[in-house]
């Protein structure tokens, strides 16, 4: 089954032709990405700690996940007690015999390799977590289908652009499109604002009301404030979380 996503590679770079590595991923957001948005048997692999030569193959077993160590030396890939001359063969070995042994005896079958093109946070309290994969699913079902899980909405006021007066409005973010609407029950937006062409994200000191934040395109620098300055913080980490991950081509 895991033999057909691995029949594309054709060198031996893992940053260009693995779909399940994620660079420089944090063992902490691995963990929340695999609980979250997977099932038994999702994995990815992601930068290690140890070294610029170790890989960290991250996989889910139930309700937990496992780390464990992958290392390239001289152009060879070191897994457990195992050796492999080539990424291919690597890559082949988790194809033809996916079971890992954990500390408690049991086995971890790798059956999902979760692609980084759908990686998410879900790192803050009021985001959003939708379950997407599910048992037996493709990734090409998964990567174009997939809702962001990073995603966050609420009330903010938001300043006018001409009128200079502040009207509050619900925002809903979802991968990188920042939408306000007139109220929560709307269905079309009064704008979408593309994440893509945003600058910078930061609070705001300039303006009369507390707990501003704004947003740099190039047409407009839009002023928000939130109801705490604890809502204020979590719309511009998840914010600039989304701006990094545009920034590296993700």
């Amino acid at each position: 089954m895991l033999l057909s996503f691995y029949s594309s590679i054709v060198n031996e770079r893992v940053e260009e032709n693995v779909f399940w590595y994620h660079y420089d991923l944090s063992r902490h957001t691995a963990e929340a990405l695999l609980l979250s948005n997977g099932v038994d048997g999702s994995f990815l692999l992601r930068n290690s700690n140890k070294g610029s030569d170790c890989y960290a193959l991250s996989v889910r077993a139930k309700d937990s996940v496992k780390h464990f160590h992958v290392r390239q030396q001289f152009g060879k890939y070191s897994f457990g007690f195992n050796e492999f001359p080539s990424l291919q063969d690597f890559c082949s070995h988790l194809a033809n015999q996916p079971l890992l042994g954990s500390e408690t005896g049991n086995l971890i079958v790798l059956r999902f390799p979760y692609p980084r093109q759908v990686e998410e946070p879900s790192i803050y309290e009021t985001v959003c977590v939708h379950t997407v994969m599910q048992t037996g699913r493709h990734e090409n079902d998964l990567v174009p289908n997939a809702p962001a899980l990073g995603t966050k909405e609420g009330y903010l006021v938001k300043q006018g652009a001409i009128i200079k007066n502040w009207k509050q409005r619900w925002f809903t973010l979802n991968r990188n499109e920042l939408k306000y609407f007139k109220d929560k029950m709307f269905v079309e937006p009064i704008r979408t604002l593309d994440l893509t062409e945003c600058s910078a994200v930061q609070f705001d000191y300039s303006q009369e009301r507390v707990n501003c934040f704004c947003l740099v395109l190039p047409e407009r620098t839009f002023y928000f404030c939130a109801k705490s300055g604890a809502e204020a913080d979590e719309w511009i980490k998840i914010l600039r979380w989304k701006l990094s991950q545009i920034k590296k081509g993700r």
